[in-house]
């Protein structure tokens, strides 16, 4: 028997659980419970991520304190995960006794180890608020290509990656007030110290996925940096020792938080367990962190130099899983299918979506597709036209002609053998997070007991006088039959699993317990295990996205006032206004035809693509788009776009961006722009 400790990663305590969080937190719960089915020792914990600026504005929006904010946030959290059968341990927040007390450990561990460095910052500044700004609450005109509305990291428009205190006309976002530069010493993780130990870390087999590793492998090409580990007051989190006034970032205290939620399971739940046997410096219990992969650098970075620093042990591995879109594209709340999980409970079986997702899951670290009408039809098909049909067909014999007993001996224990066989590889398949693949062998095994029953017609043998014998055999290896198939679902399927051990009367459920065939065996009367899924009611779940995410929030009144404020200072466009330049520079812009040749996202970014674009040159163009939000990379590979050629190479945090494709959008949508029929690559438009 192992020891397990599981994490998910922390959902943010600043809004609702959607679909897009659950395909990590179902993936990470199907895998305890299978772990746990195998006979494993799996505690599995969590917390609410209650942290940071967002939180303390959010508080303040909706005028109540931010401890208040994060319990209530939390409450949700813990209701939407339970109703997903999400069944943790333990639920914790970031904003406890434990965690802080471990945050302040560990930072002092590595302080005094040489691993903390503190020197000033010029950052922007809000007078109005008398905060700083991170980038998210600064807009401003690119400085590239002189978009308007910018974020303070980066350009929606061009890609171009930046500091926030390069962007012109910048404006608060908070207060509408023209931030100003400021000093301020910052304390800062001395990532670099750890660069050796990472690249062996990260490379320590069965630590990450492969494709994760060879990624990381870029940052440590160029050079690991410092990590600003500091913020300044106001802000909501942990005082850093011996720092007044100065709070770690979130991100410090977050992971320290798997720590801490275990921490209190022990304190509250589970005397019986030892912090240490699992977080002590080469510990053999095993450790694992399920995540995203728009965390991976701090989980696979500064998670682990952090704890390396502090003489803690490190996760013993990271399970990655990709995005999640729906019927191919990114969650909208305008086509209503950006669903919250509340949203979903309203209109459909949770245990519905949990069969799809593990149908679609694997160890890889690939994206997932929600499509709407397969999702009906898988589900449709596979749980209830398969597996809970075996049930149907072969219970109600049992139950009115045979006095609810099976019969008294198998009469196909070759058949019944091969389906407790088929549960080492399965179970195998499990393990390795396979979950798509065990599906798979599932619903065949389903097919062949459908075969059986179809092949034996025990309605028609029913209706034989002298037939009654075979009729008992033949639905009493079909029970069998269900009970193996039922067994093998159980990760996915907690609730149906629930009701089939009820309805055959069985003391447990785990995967042992099918090494033993049911002969003479009394089940209970049987009860419809699942309905069908009604297109319908998936239609109204989306419509109701639609009605509760299409409308912003109402902002506060003196947010309000401020927003009027700022926008008196502004003269009135006029229609069609836009800055004016000389014929001279406009025909110094090389716009060429372009073919996609390849399309890839961005790791670590969510609006960007990476193009391999077909000029007419050599070689093939690298150029990073900000179009992701409004195309797959799959609709784009083949298509011919238009180009600025002559753009000066543009170094980004990704890599170099060779040109930039022109794109335009009236406010709902982007879209990039293509020639005429006809048009090569290379060709010059004019």
């Amino acid at each position: 028997m192992r020891n397990i400790l599981v994490t998910n990663a922390l959902p943010y305590a600043n809004g609702p659980i959607h679909m897009g969080h659950l395909l990590g937190y179902i993936q990470a719960d199907i895998w305890v419970r299978a772990m746990r089915a195998m006979g494993h020792n799996v505690t599995y914990v969590c917390a609410d991520d209650a942290h940071g600026t967002a939180i303390m504005l959010r508080a303040e929006a909706n005028g109540i304190s931010p401890e208040q904010q994060i319990a209530n946030v939390q409450a949700e959290h813990e209701r939407d995960f339970a109703g997903f059968k999400v069944d943790f341990d333990h639920y914790d927040s970031t904003n406890s006794a434990e965690n802080q007390a471990r945050a302040s450990e560990i930072y002092i561990k590595n302080r005094d180890g040489g691993n903390i460095a503190v020197r000033p910052v010029k950052q922007l500044f809000d007078p109005e608020k008398g905060m700083f700004l991170s980038d998210r609450f600064i807009k401003g005109t690119c400085p590239k290509c002189k978009a308007e509305d910018q974020y303070g990291d980066s350009c929606e428009v061009c890609g171009t990656t930046y500091n926030a205190t390069e962007l012109l006309d910048a404006k608060s976002t908070l207060s509408g007030a023209t931030p100003i530069e400021k000093s301020s010493d910052h304390y800062f993780f001395k990532l670099p110290n750890f660069s050796q130990y990472l690249q062996k870390w990260t490379r320590d087999e069965g630590r990450l996925p492969v494709s994760i590793a060879n990624k990381l492998d870029e940052w440590f090409e160029a050079g690991l940096s410092d990590w600003d580990i500091s913020r300044d007051a106001p802000y909501f989190g942990f005082e850093i020792p011996d720092a007044p006034n100065k709070y770690f970032y979130v991100w410090v205290d977050a992971p320290i938080g798997y720590m801490s939620s275990f921490e209190n399971y022990i304190k509250t739940k589970r005397p019986d367990l030892s912090f240490d046997d699992y977080w002590k410096k080469d510990s053999q219990n095993e450790v694992y962190h399920f995540i995203g992969k728009d965390i991976v650098y701090f989980h696979a970075l500064f998670w682990p130099a952090m704890l390396e620093g502090a003489n803690y042990r490190t996760p013993s591995g990271l399970f990655v899983n990709g995005f999640l879109t729906v019927n191919g594209q990114k969650m909208s709340k305008s086509r209503g299918t950006f669903i919250k999980a509340e949203t979903y409970l309203e209109h459909l079986n949770p245990e519905y979506l949990r069969y799809y997702f593990a149908s679609k899951l694997s160890d890889k670290v690939e994206d997932s597709d929600l499509n709407l009408d397969d999702f009906v039809q898988k589900v449709n098909s596979d749980l209830v036209g398969k597996v809970v049909n075996i049930a149907s067909r072969c219970a109600k014999f049992i139950n009115t002609k045979f006095d609810n007993k099976l019969s008294a001996t198998c009469a196909e224990p070759e058949l019944v053998q091969s389906f407790i066989d088929a549960g080492t590889s399965i179970a195998a398949q499990y393990e390795a997070r396979e979950f798509s693949a065990a599906i798979r062998e599932i619903m065949a095994l389903a097919d062949k007991a459908n075969q059986y029953i179809d092949e034996k017609k025990p309605w028609a043998l029913a209706k034989i006088e002298g037939e009654e014998q075979q009729v008992h055999d033949v639905c009493s290896v079909g029970i069998n039959l269900f009970r193996q198939l039922a067994v093998y679902l159980a990760p996915v399927l907690p609730t149906l699993a629930d009701q089939v051990q009820a309805f055959l009367q069985l003391d447990t459920f785990d995967f042992a317990s099918r090494e033993t065939i049911l002969v003479g065996h009394e089940i209970a009367l049987f009860q419809p295990l699942m309905q069908r899924v009604d297109p319908k009611a998936v239609a109204a779940m989306v419509d109701a996205s639609k009605d509760s995410l299409a409308a912003p929030a109402e902002a506060p009144k003196t947010e309000k006032k401020k927003e009027k404020k700022v926008a008196e200072k502004k003269p009135e466009p006029k229609v069609g206004e836009a800055e004016i330049i000389g014929i001279e520079d406009f025909i110094k812009v090389d716009l060429r035809v372009a073919e996609v040749l390849e399309a890839a996202t961005v790791e670590g970014s969510d609006k960007l693509l990476q193009l391999t674009l077909n000029v007419g040159e050599a070689e093939p163009r690298n150029v990073f788009s900000g179009i992701r939000e409004f195309y797959e990379p799959q609709d784009l590979k083949g298509k011919l776009v238009v180009m600025v050629a002559n753009l000066a190479p543009r170094k980004m945090r990704f890599g170099i961006s060779n040109g930039m494709v022109l794109a335009a959008g009236n406010g709902e949508g982007v879209w990039v722009i293509s020639p005429e029929m006809g048009a090569k690559p290379g060709d010059k438009v004019s």
